[in-house]
C-alpha cells in the first residue's frame, strides 16, 4: 500500500484519528500546496513536459529544495511511464507517494529523544537568534514533564543575547522547572558546569541547556560549543545525549542553510522546526532530510505551551496534503 492510500485509510472517514494541532498548524501549507496541485491537474489535459515543469516550480515554491525536487519528479515520471498514466487527475496519489517514500527511505529516522539508560540525560539546544530556541526549551521542558513524568532542569547558557536569561526564567517558572543561570555576558560554559553539578545533586532526570545563537561569528561559536561539550562529557561521559538544532520554518531555504552551517560546527542529532503554522511552505522538512539526513524530532504548530509536537510523518503528510487526500 502506497503512502497516499495509507494516509487516506488512516485519516479519512468516521474512525479517523487526526491530530488537530497538525491539521490547524499546517493549514496554510496545505491550502497553498494542495490547491496548486489541484489547479495544475485541472489546467492540463495530458501529462507532458510542460506539466512536469510546472510541478517542479510548485514543489520548489513549497521549499522542498531543488535537488529533492529533481529526485521526486524523476520518480514520478518513471511511475507514470510504468503505469501508462495520461490523465493529470490520476497523478496526485503518485506525487504524495514519491515525495514521502524518498523521505522515509535510506535511514532510520527516529523522532524519540535519546534518553540516557540511567542517570542524567543532557540535551544541548542550538540555533540562531530569532529561531525560537528559548521558547522551544520551555515547551520541550513542559512536554517532557507532562508526557514522561521526568524531573527537568534548564540551564541559561545563552549569556550573550540581551534578555535571553530572563526569557528562559519566565518559561521555567511557567512550566514549573528549575533554572540555573549566570550573569549576562558571563561564561556560558560556567553556567552549564553549575547546572550539571546541581542536576546530579538534585537527581534531575533531564537537563536542557540553552546556547548562544551567534552563527555570524562561527569561530567563537565553535570554540564555545566545543568547550561546553568537553565540560558536559567530563561530568556525564556519554552526554550530550541530544544536540537539537532549532530552525524557524518561515525562513525557508535560509533555514536549510543554517542547518548546513551548524552541522559543520557541531554534531546535530535532531531538528526542531518552529513556526510551522506561520508558513505556507511546508516542504522544508523534505529539503533538510535530503541535504543532511538528520531527523526532524519536533515541530512547533502554534504559540501555546503544548503546541510543540513530536514529529509524525503520517500526520505531517496528511496536514500538508489534506485537500489532496480528501479531494
Amino acid at each position: 500500500m502506497g503512502f497516499f492510500n495509507k494516509i487516506k485509510e488512516k485519516f479519512v472517514g468516521k474512525s479517523a484519528k487526526q491530530n488537530e494541532k497538525y491539521v490547524a498548524g499546517l493549514d496554510r501549507s496545505n491550502v497553498t500546496f494542495s490547491d496548486r496541485i489541484n489547479e495544475l491537474a485541472a489546467r492540463f489535459r495530458e501529462i507532458n513536459e510542460d506539466y512536469f515543469e510546472e510541478l517542479e516550480n510548485i514543489l520548489i515554491m513549497s521549499d522542498v529544495g531543488v535537488s529533492m525536487v529533481m529526485k521526486i519528479v524523476d520518480e514520478i515520471k518513471n511511475e507514470v511511464r510504468i503505469q501508462n498514466i495520461t490523465d493529470p487527475k490520476q497523478i496526485n496519489d503518485i506525487i504524495i507517494d514519491k515525495m514521502f517514500v524518498i523521505y522515509a527511505n535510506d535511514s532510520v529516522m527516529t523522532t524519540k529523544i535519546n534518553y540516557a539508560d540511567e542517570g542524567l540525560t543532557v540535551i544541548l539546544m542550538v540555533g540562531v537568534n530569532g529561531a525560537g530556541k528559548t521558547t522551544t526549551i520551555g515547551k520541550l521542558a513542559n512536554r517532557i514533564v507532562q508526557a514522561e513524568g521526568k524531573k527537568v532542569m534548564v540551564a541559561a547558557g545563552d549569556t550573550f543575547r540581551a534578555g535571553a536569561i530572563d526569557q528562559l526564567a519566565v518559561w521555567a517558572d511557567r512550566v514549573g522547572v528549575e533554572i540555573v543561570k549566570g550573569r549576562e555576558g558571563g561564561d556560558p560554559s560556567a553556567v552549564v558546569f553549575d547546572a550539571l553539578k546541581q542536576a546530579k545533586e538534585k537527581n534531575v532526570d533531564v537537563l536542557i541547556c540553552d546556547t548562544a545563537g551567534r552563527l555570524q561569528n562561527k569561530v567563537n561559536l565553535m570554540k564555545e560549543l566545543e568547550k561546553m561539550n568537553r565540560i558536559i562529557k567530563r561530568e556525564v561521559p556519554d552526554a550530550p545525549h541530544e544536540t537539537l538544532l532549532v530552525i524557524d520554518a518561515t525562513t525557508g531555504q535560509n533555514g536549510v542553510s543554517q542547518a548546513v552551517e551548524f552541522s559543520k560546527i557541531t554534531d546535530i542529532t535532531g531538528l526542531v522546526l518552529t513556526k510551522m503554522d506561520g508558513t505556507a511552505k511546508g516542504g522544508i522538512v523534505l529539503s533538510i532530510k535530503d541535504q543532511l539526513n538528520i531527523p526532524v524530532k519536533f515541530i512547533g504548530l502554534g504559540e501555546g505551551v503544548d503546541d510543540l509536537q513530536e514529529f509524525d510523518l503520517d500526520q505531517y503528510i496528511y496536514g500538508l496534503c489534506k485537500n489532496l487526500v480528501e479531494g
